[in-house]
């Protein structure tokens, strides 16, 4: 009787067992594609403390900047399908890129899992404070009458951020010079701070503190309606753009192969962490939104309907890898 009272206390234990070596069972790299000071690197920072919390486990950035974020698309697409490396994408190096660089070494919709969207961030576009316009009106008007003169700075030739001042230079026809920089919008909003360029399209997300500093002057804001954290910079659709509507989602993905058993275990932290006060309040304090979806597939439909989208408008905008 009591060796079976034994094996049944073995037997209920095992569970438990089990369970500490379930995933994750040590740290979760996650590779953000950009250089620090980016939207994608803030979003990643905010998240990175909460979302280990609920994991268990240390959760470790990794930037691997470079080729529009192609690096790091390519790092995380070949890692191990294990769980343990976790990549954070945004519309450029997911939906965008694949229509801007034609030998792009990997095929996001196929190579990687879609697990949640966790971010919508508007874009801006600002300018140096020295460049002496006001609105986008003043802006068109200048760049007119200086054709090739304006400088405008980008995170790269694939970049949303691109795409988004050729369809406003197609619009009014204007002639400007595209310099693209390395490593995300953290290296172009710091350019453009410096005056080695004169006006950008951004992220919210990466150039708010800037704004609010004075360092940069805000035109307009890409979205529906004015952003809390900027109540005076007018919509492109009041400043006589209807249809320009534009934002920056970022999500998470994981190498195509890795477990359901991760899938959703990282899935459910993570609508867990931006869920939580602090993480959505200090992520809308630096303009970008909570954006969560209600599955993995909806989110794979999401992304693949945004990758037909932004291929139209990449080929009907005529952008090119500089």
């Amino acid at each position: 009787m009591k060796r079976k009272m034994r094996v049944w206390a073995a037997l209920a234990l095992f569970p438990a067992l089990a369970l500490g070596q379930a995933y994750p069972s040590r740290a979760v790299r996650v590779i953000i594609p950009f250089a620090p000071g980016g939207a994608s690197d803030f979003v990643g920072r905010i998240l990175q403390p909460r979302l280990g919390e609920l994991l268990g486990q240390q959760i470790v950035i990794e930037n691997r900047a470079g080729a529009a974020g192609n690096i790091g698309v390519e790092a995380a697409a070949k890692a191990a399908p294990d769980g343990y490396t976790v990549f954070l994408g945004n519309i450029g190096t997911i939906a965008i890129n694949p229509s801007v660089f034609p030998d792009l070494p990997v095929n996001p919709t196929k190579d990687f899992i879609a697990i949640t969207q966790v971010v919508d961030v508007p874009s801006v576009l600002v300018v140096n404070p020295s460049f002496q316009v006001d609105s986008v009106k003043e802006l068109v008007a200048y760049a007119r009458s200086n054709p090739g003169k304006l400088n405008y700075g980008s995170p790269g030739s694939g970049s949303q951020n691109r795409l988004e001042m050729e369809v406003l230079r197609k619009a009014e026809k204007l002639e400007m010079v595209h310099v693209p920089y390395k490593g995300g919008a953290g290296p172009a909003v710091t350019a453009l701070v410096a005056g080695e360029t004169q006006l950008m399209f951004t992220t919210a997300a990466s150039a708010i503190g800037q704004i609010r500093g004075g360092r940069l002057r805000v035109l307009a804001v890409t979205s529906a309606k004015r952003m809390e954290q900027l109540p005076s910079a007018p919509t492109m659709v009041e400043s006589g753009y209807a249809e320009f509507l534009s934002s920056s989602w970022q999500g998470i993905f994981v190498p195509a192969g890795t477990p359901r058993e991760a899938v959703d275990r990282l899935f459910a932290g993570l609508q867990q962490t931006l869920k939580t006060p602090g993480v959505v309040e200090r992520l809308a304090q630096g303009g970008a939104y909570v954006a969560t979806s209600a599955s993995p597939k909806e989110f794979a439909d999401f992304v693949a309907s945004e990758t037909r989208r932004w291929g139209r408008v990449a080929k009907e905008s005529g952008a090119t890898v500089d």
